[in-house]
């Protein structure tokens, strides 16, 4: 998921340094490190996408307990977003995102445990731990991308380190089929029992482990070089305040319909994102192999890649209520179309979603912020806290799946997403007075 917030100082009304006083460092080594953070924890979310598939074949879940992967990542963002905004405050840039990474870093070694219980809850722990670095490093991540350069160009370095982040949700998913999904074994788990499918459970959840202690290796060197440049910054420290006072915001009606409908693109998104391997997969759709599935999620993520070029010319022109109402029937167009159909077009539909999701957290997020002045800090720990959506609606999908027995028809919880989305649109399609 390309998810860009600026949560840091939550509750402050003051300005970001660098972000209108003029204030900026000159530094584009570390540029490039946040660049790199963008990369990470872009790719890191999005491999959820082949880790469910994996786990549901492991432990023979339903799709609603396949899908607590991502209640059990996204659940991080609802608890940790406004406490990783305080620290921010209390510890600044630098040392904060070093505490990100090393939680990241705790999360990837916690597969080993997970891997040796052989249980699905510690796997699910293990994630929660690892989304809750990430919810740190998504709080420095975007102020630091502010702070790095003079103001007037901060637009210009959000756009190129979300780029950045979608470039993580396209490679990251087309490696993790290869290394996750391609040594599945021939067994079927359901037939195994006792020690035999405690054995199996064992040595396919070491693939898992092997994967997360490459990144966990990763993040440890990206953590020590940060906490090496951890005095590079002069940061402005505890500035008072409680991070909750924001939650006032959405007594306003645009803010906080926003706000949901941020709640709502998070979850249809990564519903369907989780989805995909298994969808693909069905003899009615394209009849995959497993592995081969998995190579195919690059392609829903990677539109949205493509589809931020295309969203950023078209935005200079037409009004952004418009075309977020426009792309949201886009996207209740071709889930219907795939639903419906069968084949290559109910499969490429599907994965064409993502062309249409590419615009929607960033305009739903403009167009929710609109006219809050001084408070818009306040409205991006909301919208951040928001996120959690990813958390409850792909069970929520699951489950539908389950009693259905489709997951054409599990897709119509998604596409209720999106037809409030558009409803947000045509109600914010003027600015705010």
């Amino acid at each position: 998921m390309a998810v860009s917030i600026d949560p840091s100082i939550a509750s402050s009304g003051d300005p970001v340094p660098g972000e209108g006083d003029g204030a900026h460092v000159n530094a584009p080594d570390l540029q490039l490190f946040v660049f790199a953070l963008f990369f990470i924890f872009g790719g890191i979310t999005s491999l959820n996408d082949v880790l469910i598939p994996k786990l549901k074949e492991l432990f023979t879940l339903n799709y609603f307990q396949a899908m607590l992967v991502q209640s059990a990542f996204f659940a991080a963002y609802f608890f940790v977003s406004l406490p990783a905004a305080a620290i921010v405050k209390r510890m600044g840039y630098m040392r904060t995102a070093s505490l990100g990474l090393v939680t990241m870093m705790a999360g990837c070694l916690m597969f080993i445990p997970a891997a040796s219980s052989a249980t699905f809850g510690m796997f699910l722990v293990a994630l929660f731990v690892l989304a809750a670095g990430i919810t740190i490093v998504q709080v420095v991540a975007n102020p630091l991308i502010s702070l790095l350069g003079p103001a007037p160009t901060a637009h210009s370095r959000l756009t190129f380190a979300q780029a950045f982040n979608s470039l993580g949700t396209t490679i990251f998913p087309w490696v993790g089929a290869i290394v996750i999904l391609g040594t599945l074994a021939t067994v079927d788990p359901a037939t195994l029992t006792g020690p035999a499918l405690a054995a199996y459970r064992a040595e396919e959840a070491q693939v898992i482990v092997n994967t997360y202690l490459g990144l966990a290796a990763a993040l440890a060197i990206v953590a020590i070089v940060v906490w090496m440049r951890r005095n590079r910054l002069q940061d402005v420290h505890d500035r008072g305040g409680s991070v909750f006072a924001a939650f006032d915001l959405l007594r306003r009606p645009r803010f906080g319909f926003g706000a949901a409908c941020i709640f709502l693109y998070v979850g249809a998104e990564v519903a369907i994102g989780s989805l995909i391997v298994n969808y693909l997969m069905e003899a009615d759709v394209l009849g995959l192999p497993e592995q081969a599935a998995g190579q195919h999620v690059p392609l829903y993520w990677g539109g949205a890649l493509v589809g931020r070029f295309i969203g950023a010319a078209v935005l200079r022109v037409v009004s952004p209520g418009k075309v977020l109402a426009t792309v949201a029937a886009g996207a209740i167009t071709l889930i219907l179309i795939s639903a419906n159909s069968t084949g290559a077009l109910a499969g490429y539909s599907l994965l064409a979603i993502g062309l249409m999701n590419a615009i929607m957290f960033p305009t739903i997020f403009s167009l929710a912020s609109e006219g809050l002045g001084r408070r818009a800090a306040d409205g991006s720990g909301i919208i951040c806290v928001a996120i959690v959506g990813g958390a409850i609606i792909p069970p929520l999908t699951g489950m539908l799946a389950d009693t259905s027995g489709s997951l054409g028809f599990a897709l119509l919880i998604p596409a209720m997403c999106y037809a409030i989305i558009a409803g947000f649109g045509l109600f914010a399609r003027r600015r705010a007075g």
